[in-house]
């Protein structure tokens, strides 16, 4: 089966921003591209300056997960959902899909300097391409099925493993095909191995039995050997001398260098940390969380960095001397350099050329931390189940079922027979023993070991090698169900004579060859869930007869995907649109695709199903001040997932109710509470007779422009999308006063001219019933000083203040409170608040 075709065409990317190849290529030292899995684009970021300076769209692999490979001339995406891979060139920042490989996780990009290759680890093969065109360049390189690494190291040579062997191999590209420079055994077969490239040569770990080993241009080195707590992982490339091992459900790291060997337990419960990596002397530890936890040379933490949010496995990569730490679900990245600064760059900036225009921000949100789940007590594994036993020709093959781990995982398995014991990697789970005598019985032990140690071990059924074994099985065919489970099927073997009475299947992918389950016919149903979801798989057949006698293994397979429907959207939030009658928002977390790309969401509410491409949607005509459900559920090849759930209200129409009015003689506040029904509300106050109004807050709002003395009503009209409700209180403004003055002169009438009664003459502060100087119609006087309440004005005779308030001549008069209803000239009269005539109204 090939690992790579073409595609019918090619479909381009556009990039934004740098657009000359000088400036591209200029720009790039201390440079990488980062890729934002919600808005499908890659970022370049600036590790001097913290920023984006480039970004390209990829929108065909909007919310997948996809694989960055990069050099100072390349760089290559595959797209994990679909198997799609791109070449961007970047003299001249041109993208094209240009090929397909198998989806799912299995195959990889590996990309150093002007030499690529596509890495098919479940069928073993190793294809050098074009960096710009993804085209073959000679014949791939075979390997067994289930090989591991394809990392290139600082030489630019590419290293395989190879678990079955036991075996790593350095691979040199060449104009017109790639060759094997060297193969260096590291490991027993069968040995679950990993890989870190280093500058020169790679280091591998044996898994099984803890074993470090560096092999470079001149062979392996000897081994150091670890004690570590559980299996151990390694970052897919090491910058520098100190190599990190991470044992991730341990919470542990050790850091293996110049300085010796040394033990990092990350602080936390429950959770299993990701591969650690070293940078400039530190120690960097990521988590599902977002967090990373940083540790200084003598293992000492300092302040972790963290990403709310982050979509996915945060992705730590060391390049021109800086760590870039990214979250391929979040909006922001880290920068972080040799001196251990760390500063956030934000991947959807549009302070590039040909950026977006800025969105309408959003008010913060920081969400809630979710608690771990607290790790369960961790006991001695239990036993291998299914401990299946095959002879063959001098050899047995000797299988199993994987034990349970109870609480920590599984290291090796051990197996116990024919006078040997061998250590099994425990992503092999099968052990072919060798050298054995024909007709002589043999029977195997198997267990399992933890960090807590060796469990119990099951025996196998008895063995007995002999010559006369099967024929191998015909190559099968798989194929993943939309169910969840893979049929696989085969061509009948050759018995020889001897009846076929089962098949055993082993399953291959990543680094990985163990038994999958037994038939007796030539087809088997791997059940839903017994294998991951979007991980590679192929399969081998071993031909088993009457006497126990089996057959070597069929070819391999090909490679299959298995898949079910979608998971549970996860994080289901519902939400009134203020401004918007009928309507809520609904946003969600995208889940597990479970094997397929999620085509589309589906969100229900109200009786309406929408199809929506995002992870978010607003949904209208759902009426007013309504309670509504939502449902989402994620669609894919196999059919729509669980739904996630969540209740919103639409607007409902506002309500008032009216507190207070506070009145002076010409203004009033008005108070009142307003339930704006989940919208967005305002509120406008009017008054009758002439007041004037206004407009704004929603509590209180003030009246201008008032009588005084005089009744009025007060109406609060609150609006939101679904309507508008008033409410309306009456009340009568203050009386306005006036004071009346009179300046005593200094000539003799004068001197008690304004405060004693001046028999037949005249007197000051003179009050009247019509609005001039009549003696006859003189209702009485006022002694200075006199408060009296105003009503109106009205013009009448001309008055000047004479000896009363200085210098004030007007024809207005004002009609005041005393004996009854009667008037004084405003000349004599200073009304409060200011003595604006405009103050009173009209008589």
């Amino acid at each position: 089966m090939a690992t790579v075709v073409v595609l019918a065409a090619g479909l381009g990317l556009t990039v934004r921003g740098l657009g000359a190849a000088d400036d591209a290529l200029a720009s790039f030292d201390a440079s990488s591209w980062v890729w934002s899995k919600g808005k499908g684009e890659l970022a370049r970021i600036n590790g001097s300056s913290a920023r984006v300076e480039t970004r390209a769209d990829a929108t065909q692999a909007r919310g997948h997960q996809v694989q960055v490979s990069q050099s100072d001339r390349f760089v290559l995406l595959r797209d994990v959902q679909t198997g799609s891979v791109a070449s961007m060139d970047l003299t001249d920042l041109q993208v094209y899909w240009k090929q397909q490989t198998q989806p799912g996780i299995g195959v990889t990009v590996a990309l150093h300097d002007k030499s690529a290759f596509v890495i098919d680890a479940v069928q073993g093969k190793v294809q050098q391409v074009d960096p710009s065109s993804l085209q073959p360049v000679g014949e791939p390189l075979q390997f067994p099925p289930g090989i591991s690494g394809g990392v290139f190291d600082g030489a630019g040579r590419l290293w395989v493993a190879a678990p079955t062997e036991g075996t790593v191999t350095a691979i040199d590209p060449g104009e017109t095909a790639a060759s094997r420079l060297r193969t260096d055994s590291v490991a027993a077969p069968s040995h679950d191995l990993a890989v870190t490239a280093l500058d020169r040569g790679i280091a591998v770990l044996d898994r099984t039995t803890n074993a470090l080993t560096r092999v470079d241009d001149k062979g392996a080195g000897q081994p150091t050997t670890l004690p570590l707590t559980g299996p151990g992982e390694l970052p897919a490339r090491t910058e520098g001398e100190t190599i990190a091992v991470t044992v991730p459900d341990d919470r542990r790291v050790w850091t293996v260098g110049k300085d010796g060997v040394r033990d990092v337990t990350v602080p936390g419960e429950g959770g299993e940390v990701r591969t650690a990596v070293t940078y400039a002397g530190y120690l960097y530890v990521p988590e599902d969380d977002g967090t990373v936890h940083v540790f200084d040379p003598a293992g000492q933490p300092k302040e972790p960095i963290d990403i709310q949010k982050p979509g996915g496995d945060l992705e730590l990569e060391v390049r021109e001397n800086h760590l870039f730490i990214n979250a391929p679900g979040a909006t922001t990245a880290r920068v972080v350099d040799d001196r251990h600064t760390v500063r956030t760059v934000d991947k959807d900036t549009d302070q590039v050329v040909g950026g977006d225009p800025p969105p309408v921000p959003a008010p913060p949100v920081t969400p809630p931390k979710e608690q771990k789940p607290r790790k369960p007590p961790v006991e001695k594994p239990g036993a291998p189940r299914s401990v299946r036993a095959a002879a063959g020709n001098a050899e047995v093959r000797v299988s199993w079922q994987a034990a349970d781990e109870n609480g920590a995982a599984i290291s090796r398995y051990v197996v116990a027979g024919a006078g040997r014991t061998f250590q099994v990697g425990a992503d092999q789970r099968s052990l072919v023993v060798g050298g054995l005598t024909n007709g002589e019985a043999y029977k195997f032990t198997v267990h399992a070991v933890n960090r807590k140690g060796d469990g119990p071990g099951r025996e196998s059924n008895e063995a007995i090698p002999t010559a006369e074994v099967p024929d191998p099985p015909g190559t099968p065919v798989a194929e993943a169900k939309p169910d969840g489970t893979i049929a696989v099927t085969w061509p009948e073997a050759n018995g020889q004579g001897r009846k076929i009475t089962r098949y055993a299947v082993t399953a291959v992918t990543e680094g990985n060859t163990a038994p999958i389950g037994e038939a007796t016919e030539t087809t088997l149903t791997v059940a839903a869930n017994q294998l991951e979801f979007g991980k590679q798989y192929a399969f081998t057949v071993v031909a088993i007869n009457e006497t126990g006698a089996g057959s070597k293994a069929s070819a391999v397979s090909n490679s299959v995907v298995p898949f079910s429907v979608p998971g549970r959207p996860e994080g289901v939030e519902a939400a009134t649109v203020a401004g918007t009658a009928g309507a809520v928002t609904v946003t969600w977390t995208a889940p597990a695709d479970n094997g397929r790309p999620i085509t589309k969401y589906v969100v229900k509410a109200g009786g309406k199903e929408t199809d929506v491409t995002g992870v978010s949607t607003t949904l209208t005509g759902l009426g007013n001040g309504a309670t509504v459900p939502v449902e989402v559920t994620a669609v894919n090849e196999a059919g729509a997932g669980p739904a996630g759930t969540a209740t919103a209200r639409t607007v409902a129409a506002p309500t008032v109710t009216m507190t207070a009015v506070d009145p002076t003689f010409n203004t009033a506040k008005v108070t009142f509470a307003v339930n704006n029904g989940g919208g967005t509300t305002t509120c406008t106050l009017t008054v009758s007779d002439g007041g004037k109004g206004s407009t704004g807050s929603c509590s209180s709002l003030n009246a201008t422009g008032l009588k005084p003395s005089t009744a009025y009503t007060f109406t609060v009209t609150a609006k939101n999308a679904a309507g508008s409700v008033p409410g309306s209180m009456a009340k009568t403004t203050d009386a306005l006063y006036g004071i009346a003055t009179c300046i005593n002169g200094d000539s003799g009438d004068q001197k008690t001219y304004c405060d004693e009664d001046v028999k037949n003459a005249r007197n000051g502060n003179e009050i009247f019933k019509v609005t001039r100087q009549d003696n006859d119609q003189q209702a009485g006087w006022v002694k200075n000083g006199t408060r009296l309440m105003a009503y109106c004005k009205k013009a009448g005779e001309d008055v000047d203040s004479y000896v009363y308030n200085k210098h004030k001549q007007s024809t207005w008069w004002i009609q005041v409170n005393y004996e009854g209803k009667n008037y004084i000239p405003w000349a004599w009269l200073n009304l409060e608040g200011g003595d604006d005539l405009a103050d009173l109204p009209a008589c």
